[in-house]
C-alpha cells in the first residue's frame, strides 16, 4: 500500500484535484465569456483612461483593449496565481504535516521507505498535481478562446499556464518543507501564506514606489507577472521559482530525517 508514496499521495488527493480542476475551468468560462462584451464597449480606451494612473500601472490595465491584455489584467494578475498558490500551500502542508497530525505518517515510515524518499516523492506528487491543474488551465483557456473569439496564440497561453504551475510549486514546496521540518500543518500554511502575501505586497508597492522597484525581482509575483504571462515571452525569471522550491525541500530533508515522528 505504501510502497510508492508518489502514487499513494496522488490517489489520496484525486477528489480534491478533481474539484479544483472543475472550479478552475468554471472560472475561466465566466471570465472568457465577459470578453466579447468588454471588447465591444464604446470608447473603451477613454473609459480606461479615467482610472487613476497608479491603478493602471499597478494592475497592468493599460493593455486591456487586447485579448492578451485583458487576460493578463483580469485573470493572471492575482486571481489565477492566487488559486495556484492556495492549492499548492494547502496540498503541500497536508502531505507530511497533515499525515503526521492525523497519526498516519508513523505507519508509512515503518515500511521500507526512507524519510528522504518519502519527502521527495511527496514533492513529486505535488508537482504532478499542479501540472494536472495547469493542463486543465491551458485546455480550458484554448477551448474558451475559440468559443469566445480571443485570438491568443497557443504558445502564449502555454507560457502563462507554466508560470502558474511554477508559482504554485514554489509556495507549495515551502509549505511542504516547513511541514516536514516541524510536523505542524498550521505553521506550514502560515509561513507559506505570509511569504506569498509579502511577495505580492513587494511587487505591488514596487510598481508604485521607485525606491522599492529595485527589490521587485526577488518577488515571485514579479518573476511571473512583469512580462505579462500571456505575452509569448518566457522570461529567465521564471526559473527562479522552481529553483527556490527545490532549495526549500532540500533544506528540509535533514531536518525531517532527524525528527522523531510521534502519533498525536
Amino acid at each position: 500500500m505504501f510502497g510508492n508514496a508518489f502514487l499513494k499521495t496522488l490517489r489520496d488527493q484525486r477528489r480534491a484535484l478533481t474539484g479544483w480542476t472543475i472550479g478552475v475551468i468554471g472560472l475561466l468560462g465566466l471570465m472568457y465569456a465577459v470578453w466579447p462584451t468588454f471588447r465591444d464597449m464604446p470608447d473603451l480606451k477613454q473609459f480606461l483612461a479615467n482610472y487613476p494612473e497608479e491603478f493602471l500601472k499597478a494592475f497592468n490595465v493599460t493593455d486591456m483593449t487586447t485579448a492578451a491584455g485583458y487576460l493578463n489584467a483580469e485573470l493572471f494578475s492575482i486571481i489565477v496565481p492566487g488559486l495556484f498558490i492556495f492549492f499548492g500551500i494547502a496540498r503541500g502542508a497536508r502531505m507530511i504535516a497533515g499525515d503526521e497530525e492525523a497519526g498516519t505518517l508513523e505507519t508509512v515510515l515503518v515500511t521500507p521507505i526512507s524519510s528522504a524518499r518519502l519527502l521527495v516523492q511527496n514533492a513529486a506528487a505535488l508537482v504532478a498535481s499542479l501540472a494536472i491543474l495547469g493542463t486543465a488551465l491551458l485546455v480550458g483557456s484554448l477551448a474558451f478562446s475559440v468559443v469566445f473569439g480571443l485570438d491568443v496564440p497557443v504558445l502564449h497561453q502555454a507560457i502563462a499556464a507554466l508560470g502558474m504551475v511554477f508559482i504554485g510549486t514554489e509556495y507549495g514546496f515551502v509549505a511542504l518543507a516547513v511541514g516536514a521540518a516541524t510536523g505542524r500543518r498550521a505553521l506550514a500554511i502560515a509561513v507559506a501564506t505570509t511569504l506569498a502575501v509579502m511577495a505580492y505586497v513587494l511587487f505591488l508597492v514596487g510598481q508604485l514606489v521607485d525606491a522599492v522597484g529595485p527589490w521587485q525581482p526577488i518577488s515571485p509575483f514579479y518573476q511571473v507577472l512583469h512580462a505579462g504571462p500571456v505575452s509569448g515571452e518566457l522570461p529567465g525569471s521564471y526559473w527562479w521559482m522552481p529553483a527556490v522550491a527545490v532549495v526549500a525541500v532540500a533544506a528540509a530533508l535533514p531536518l525531517f530525517d532527524r525528527r522523531d515522528i510521534v502519533t498525536r
